[in-house]
């Protein structure tokens, strides 16, 4: 060779992978036009880092003096697809490989290393058909921690994957090639075993079925086509997706097994004259603009997709209800969901992905400088979407509320409503607007001034802007709601106070919500209607039928609701020095089932208003 073989190999295979080796071997075993081709590992593990060597040899023309001229001169070619240096992968694990080859008219033999000088040993063969034989030896990457990727099974598939347009090709021209694979393993004793055998025989190659489409996007004079195989088999899903380029089949990942039902194997092979000399030195990958690349995905993607859906019905079933999973909890993002996913949908990913085009959309209206009509429409698309999320926010508290049982304490149910110890403040509103469930109990009561969590009637006081001696006690209601009909300046404000009791109490222990409520009641007419101008009260606790027939002896009057809903109005004294002059107070008493069912049936509302919106999204 004219070049210096080691640093040749160097440059153009940095970090080649094994199976480079018998690739090449393979390739030139079948431009020499050989019908059978074996592949034989030795294993030794006595001797260390080289424990492996590896015999391919083949029925090909072998090398007359015209193969060897060109195996002894570098990127000597004959034709586009050929790069003229393959073979110096061979000294990137190997740093000997023996050959002998008998050719018409003679045999040959020679050592191609990194000191090779176009020398080899001529000799006349003794009427021997023509052959090959490489040895690999002397391996030099260190010790093999896995045979695996080089056993015959792996080499069976990898090599399938590799050369499967010219060994389909030759299926198709009726021409014949077996590659034969086996693993021997060297035992201490100095026995040889057969560990494994395979065998590839392009006879046995499946029919393709073939699909052809113009290459838009990339190459107006050229097409694409595909040729492929779907078909059900009883092991794990299998898949081939690669381009042919110059002979070889490069690997362009586009589906993954998690995308398709298990039990298949699918081969898609891509052909194209655009492809022609696009493989890189290794042959491993195609030499595209990033363009190039996103487009050639973009085509294929819709092509397979298609493909899938008519070969596989599993997929169209599924997906049909995966949309409708989607367009069910999660409609705020009709119309970013990708609809062009090939094969099954993945749930998480599309979600992901709407997720990012719903937040650039939001950003690009927000940082827009000016508001033009079209922009305009998008914002209030994009509003209607944001509370749309929020509505599905709230359907996932309601679900939290209805799992709770007597094994939940009261301090779990308080802090789902609204967190204990927690003061809110109005103009904070986006600050707690996902942990503020106020509006479990009516939607209006979301426009409050502030909320008081578990804090004692001092604390009210304070928000009052009251002196009086009544509030200066450790009492704390459970929750309560100060709110008016102008946060900013209207002097009265409304009041609403909630107690809550667990479930599964005890009678005595769910008559004291009516008594808490009338505590907190004779604190709060002491400044009716002065700083107060209404009042409202609600006890929110277990019914069970003695309860029942205790508020009703009690002279409750039962509302409609869909669950239990009691009401009563007590007069309730301000003093006993001013016992004459009550104050009439309602109390009303409700079970769970009515406090989350009636909440439900308003978001529910909500949620189905804001849907219908949505059905053009979708269509887009």
């Amino acid at each position: 060779m004219q070049i210096k073989t080691l640093n040749a190999a160097n440059l153009f295979f940095p970090n080649p992978k094994f199976e480079l080796v018998y690739f090449e071997a393979i390739a030139n075993s079948i431009d020499a036009g050989a019908t059978e081709i074996f592949i034989e590992n030795v294993i030794d593990p006595s001797k260390g880092s080289k424990s492996i060597e590896v015999e391919i040899s083949d029925n090909g023309l072998g090398f007359n003096d015209k193969n060897f001229q060109k195996f002894s001169n570098l990127l000597e070619v004959e034709s586009e697809d050929h790069n003229g240096f393959g073979r110096l992968v061979f000294l990137k694990y190997f740093d000997d490989v023996d050959i002998v080859s008998v050719f018409s008219g003679g045999k040959r033999e020679f050592r191609f290393n990194k000191d090779f000088k176009d020398e080899c040993l001529l000799s006349e063969a003794e009427n021997e058909s023509s052959n090959t034989s490489l040895r690999f030896f002397n391996y030099n990457r260190g010790r093999i921690k896995s045979y695996e990727t080089i056993s015959p099974a792996s080499l069976r598939v990898s090599i399938l994957r590799h050369f499967f347009p010219i060994l389909y090709e030759k299926k198709i021209k009726r021409q014949d090639l077996k590659i034969s694979f086996s693993q021997k393993r060297v035992e201490p004793d100095g026995k040889i075993l057969n560990v494994e055998e395979e065998q590839l025989d392009v006879a046995s190659l499946d029919d393709l079925k073939k699909a052809e489409f113009p290459a838009t996007g990339l190459d107006l004079l050229n097409t694409l086509e595909i040729l492929y195989s779907i078909k059900k088999v009883k092991n794990d899903t299998s898949i081939i997706t690669s381009i042919c380029s110059d002979g070889r089949a490069i690997q362009l990942s586009l589906i993954n097994k998690s995308q398709l039902p298990s039990g298949y194997e699918l081969i898609f092979v891509v052909y194209s004259d655009f492809f022609t000399g696009r493989s890189n030195f290794s042959r491993q990958h195609l030499e595209m603009s990033d363009y190039e690349t996103r487009t050639l995905k973009s085509i294929l993607v819709e092509k397979l997709s298609k493909i899938l859906v008519e070969e596989i019905p599993e997929i169209q079933i599924h997906n049909e209800k995966t949309v409708s999973f989607f367009l069910e909890h999660y409609p705020h993002l009709s119309g970013y969901f990708d609809r062009n996913s090939i094969g099954l949908i993945e749930k998480s990913r599309v979600i992901e992905d709407a997720q990012k085009k719903f937040f650039a959309a939001q950003r690009e209206i927000l940082e827009a400088d000016s508001i033009n009509q079209e922009r305009y429409e998008k914002s209030i698309e994009i509003s209607s979407r944001l509370l749309t999320e929020y509505i599905l926010y709230r359907t996932l508290i309601i679900n939290k509320l209805k799992e709770f049982d007597d094994t939940n304490s009261e301090a779990e149910i308080h802090n789902t409503i609204v967190p204990m110890k927690k003061v809110l403040q109005n103009e904070r509103i986006s600050e707690h607007i996902f942990f503020n469930n106020a509006w479990l109990l009516d939607d209006k009561y979301m426009n409050f001034r502030t909320i008081l969590s578990d804090c004692d009637l001092k604390r009210l006081a304070g928000e009052l802007e009251i002196v009086d001696n009544e509030f200066k006690t450790e009492k704390r209601p459970d929750i309560t709601i100060i709110f008016s009909s102008d946060i900013d300046s209207s002097p009265k404000v409304d009041v609403v106070v909630v107690e809550l009791k667990k479930l599964g109490l005890s009678l005595a222990k769910k008559e004291e919500v009516v008594s808490q409520l009338r505590q907190r009641a004779r604190k709060l007419v002491l400044h009716y209607p002065g700083k107060i101008q209404r009042m409202w009260f609600y006890g929110i606790v277990d019914f069970d039928d003695e309860f029942k027939r205790s508020l009703l002896e009690d002279q409750f009057i039962e509302l409609y609701s869909s669950g239990n809903l009691f009401y009563k109005e007590f007069p309730i004294m301000p003093s006993l020095q001013n016992r004459t002059h009550t104050v009439p107070t309602g109390i009303f008493v409700m079970d769970y089932q009515a406090f989350i069912h009636d909440a439900e049936a308003r978001n529910k509302t909500f949620l189905e208003i804001l849907k219908s919106g949505f059905g053009e999204f979708a269509q887009h």
